[in-house]
């Protein structure tokens, strides 16, 4: 079992009220990561990330589940006009099929409510082989449907949410979205 809560406050210099919020730092900026899901709120004066997680080992099963609680907060100088909230429940299954090959199928919702109302369903698929000790290819795909609206990335109109899988950053441009990733990693 796991638990956190993640304070950023954007008290930057920068804000004012012609200049919008910005001015987040480089070190900061991590909430957002180029996601079309949040985008819009990245004039909040503060973001509140609460999460918990679990997961169970049951012989080649794994088994866990997270829930997170995303606020995302105004001030005179932000571009929205009220709290956004994105609640977060999320279920994977993995299994070690043998000593070489993982498997594993995930599965998480969002639901963001206040400023606007947006849903986000995510499917994933996954599987790692490992062709030694320090070397593996693994295979990744996901389906992402979303609904509802959001901000747009300057904080200031409503539009249709899209789609964005992950923290990849690339938005599909519609309210549907796939990815499939090939890698090779070596690890020295």
């Amino acid at each position: 079992m796991a638990a956190g809560y993640f304070v950023a406050d954007n008290n930057n210099g920068a804000r004012t009220a012609t200049a919008g919020a910005g001015g987040w730092s480089s070190t900061s900026d991590g909430p957002f990561d180029g996601s079309l899901v949040n985008l819009g709120y990245q004039t909040a004066k503060s973001i509140n990330i609460a999460r918990v997680a679990a997961q169970y080992v049951a012989g080649p099963f794994t088994v866990g589940a997270a829930y997170s609680n995303s606020q995302y907060k105004n001030d005179g100088f932000s571009a929205f006009t009220s709290t956004e909230k994105y609640n977060t429940g999320q279920g994977f299954l993995i299994y070690q099929a043998n000593t070489a090959l993982l498997l594993g199928l995930g599965y998480s919702y969002t639901k963001s409510s206040g400023n606007t109302g947006a849903t986000y369903h995510q499917v994933s698929l996954g599987a790692d082989y490992s062709l030694s000790k320090r070397t593996d290819v693994y295979l990744v795909g996901a389906y992402q449907h979303a609904s509802g609206d959001t901000l747009n990335a300057l904080g200031t109109q409503t539009v249709s949410a899209v789609a964005s899988i992950g923290s990849y950053g690339y938005g599909g441009g519609s309210s549907t979205q796939e990815l499939f990733v090939l890698g090779l990693r070596h690890k020295f």
